[in-house]
């Protein structure tokens, strides 16, 4: 049976969680330094109550990791100001673009190395076992 402070902290999450993850779109960081939202004091507050996403036990939840670095860079006053300028945001997006598509290349021959690299051992072991029986 829920209580009623059990589904206010489920609704919170939820809801925190989604505005985090929304920061990793330097559009929507745009929009936000646009219409002022950076000058708030209340609303900078609020972005750094929400830095206990980068603690383990809340990041595993996140889909989009880099949404932390975006939080990060946020609380410097200079970034924030920085946003208001769409060429600012475009270049994020664009570095990002970049990021995900070396990272998933670099990532696969990073992955195809180790596989090669762990067919290759038991290969060795068994050789070094033959000619350790010699």
């Amino acid at each position: 049976m829920d209580t009623s402070d059990d589904a206010g902290n489920r609704l919170r999450f939820q809801l925190e969680l989604e505005f985090v993850q929304c920061l990793a779109n330097p559009n929507y960081l745009n929009f936000l330094a646009q219409r002022g939202y950076f000058k708030d004091k209340a609303f900078v507050n609020y972005l750094k109550y929400l830095l206990y996403w980068k603690e383990p036990d809340y990041a595993k939840y996140l889909k989009y990791p880099q949404c932390l670095h975006m939080l990060e860079l946020l609380q410097y006053e200079h970034f924030r100001k920085e946003l208001v300028n769409a060429q600012c945001a475009k270049f994020i997006d664009e570095q990002q673009i970049l990021h995900w598509q070396h990272y998933s290349r670099k990532r696969m021959r990073l992955q195809q190395a180790l596989a090669e690299q762990q067919q290759q051992q038991p290969q060795q072991n068994s050789s070094n076992a033959s000619s350790a029986g010699k």
